[in-house]
């Protein structure tokens, strides 16, 4: 269950349909995704006290056209066994300026390709990338999807932001990997030198798949503002 709370005109949270609704008559026109880290405020305009929820969430979304934002809180609720989700968004106003860090799709295609063979050269030549049984299941699971054919964006999108979502999504599944599902996984790398060796290697292709689908899940709002 998906609920949105202080909206503007609402003294209790309200239902999705009915917050988008309002949002649209106060003025919004179109919704953006904010990716955030810490030390990394992706799509993020401030002011501080949205940005800190936002970054503690690790995701938001900014309206076009009014400036509120939409903060995600996710609780679990019910008996073992029977545990239900809901999500709370929290809508906070936001500073009415572009978001941080978000490349166009040109440019983010370009860098997800340079920074995947620059990665891709180091872990090889590191011999360090994810391995063994729980890696080459989840790259399995990953081919599985890509050949479901699943739709990643909703029509009406320009041809590349498919395009760069999907290498953005490759890419961050390959992280995963090379990271290793469980956490305590480390591939070849069996000293500390060639955990943090990798760790430095994989940060900044991180960074540049989630500037990418962002850039990718903004596209059509951002088509459409471009005069």
């Amino acid at each position: 269950m998906h609920r949105v709370a202080g909206l503007p005109g609402e003294s209790r949270p309200v239902g999705l349909t009915l917050a988008l609704g309002r949002l649209r008559a106060l003025g919004a026109t179109g919704l953006r995704v904010a990716l955030p880290v810490p030390g990394h405020p992706l799509g993020l305009s401030g002011p501080p006290e949205f940005n800190a929820r936002a970054l503690a969430a690790e995701e938001a979304v900014t309206a076009c056209g009014v400036a509120l934002g939409l903060v995600p809180e996710v609780y679990e609720a019910g008996p073992e066994g029977d545990v239900h989700v809901e999500v709370v968004w929290q809508c906070m106003a936001i500073r009415d300026a572009p978001p941080a860090d978000v490349p166009s799709l040109g440019e983010a295609e370009r860098e997800l390709a340079q920074a995947l063979r620059e990665a891709t050269e180091l872990l090889a030549k590191l011999d360090v990338a994810g391995s063994g049984p729980v890696a080459q299941a989840a790259l399995d699971a990953y081919r599985a999807r890509a050949e479901a054919g699943r739709q990643l964006l909703a029509p009406g999108y320009p041809p590349r932001a498919v395009r760069v979502l999907e290498l953005a999504q490759k890419v961050g599944a390959l992280i995963g990997i090379a990271q290793g599902s469980g956490g305590d996984e480390h591939g070849a790398a069996v000293s500390s030198s060639q955990i943090a060796a990798r760790a430095e290697a994989l940060r900044p292709v991180e960074r540049t798949a989630r500037r990418a689908q962002v850039a990718a899940y903004n596209a059509f709002v951002e088509e459409r503002m471009t005069p």
